[in-house]
């Protein structure tokens, strides 16, 4: 299921109700005396800001449903802890909760398990950072982090890097003209020939390209270079030369 259609998690998006800010305010004042009537009447009218929170989330190949089942937990908490004598809007509170609970989802269900005592050293380190932040009024070094915790820097360099989510070869880099580049298009391809045409029918779906099909893919991928590369030599964009690539591909995948 996709964010884009209209319906998610049995919700129907385009019926979704939209709240003034006056009446959001009129709901927190009303929740904060125990109404549980203006409580949900408050989540139902802050759907579609959770909707607008997990589209941005789209790329990362998750349900689009669990994404808005988690994101609406984010919007009860921002909800339940909200401090309306405050003069900020709820929308502006609620996002990062929203926010925060998808990524806290993403993070702990990542298919690179993290042991729990690393996690819990990575987020006091976080802590620290923050802390020392506010402190000193500057970015600290993973020396003075490390030092501050009473552990070696190594171990706080490793847990660190162990939160990190992974970066996927299809996560988009750059995009003109809906000619999308990824990140699987930035890294040169050192195959030899012999791994690319190893049958008869591959050299012949590749004699039937164009000469500027032919020579993109002879530079990608006999000779290794980046799509930046090839575009430089032959002289286009690096979105026409993915755009080309993906194409001469494309056909020799039906041709064979």
């Amino acid at each position: 299921m996709y964010v884009g259609k209209v319906e998610i998690c049995g919700v129907n998006t385009s019926k979704l109700p939209v709240l003034k800010e006056s009446d959001k305010n009129r709901l927190l004042k009303r929740v904060r005396e125990g109404s549980k009537s203006a409580r949900n009447e408050l989540i139902e009218g802050n759907l579609r800001l959770v909707l607008s929170v997990v589209q941005k989330f789209s790329n990362r190949g998750e349900n689009p449903d669990d994404l808005f089942q988690v994101g609406c937990i984010g919007l009860m908490k921002a909800i339940d802890n909200f401090d309306i004598s405050q003069n900020v809007r709820f929308s502006t509170y609620a996002v990062p909760m929203i926010i925060g609970e998808i990524r806290r989802y993403l993070r702990d269900n990542n298919s690179i398990r993290v042991s729990r005592s690393m996690r819990d050293t990575a987020y006091r380190a976080m802590q620290t950072k923050e802390a020392l932040i506010n402190r000193d009024l500057r970015e600290p070094t993973i020396e003075q982090i490390a030092k501050e915790m009473g552990m070696e820097k190594a171990q706080v360099v490793t847990a660190m890097e162990a939160i990190v989510e992974p970066m996927s070869l299809y996560d988009p880099v750059y995009s003109d003209s809906g000619d999308t580049i990824y990140v699987m298009d930035q890294i040169g391809d050192k195959s030899s020939d012999s791994d690319w045409i190893e049958e008869i029918s591959i050299k012949e779906a590749v004699e039937r390209l164009e000469e500027r099909e032919k020579r993109i893919l002879s530079l990608r991928f006999f000779n290794g270079k980046t799509q930046m590369e090839v575009a430089k030599e032959v002289g286009i964009s690096q979105a026409q030369v993915s755009r080309l690539e993906k194409s001469a591909l494309e056909r020799i995948k039906r041709q064979i």
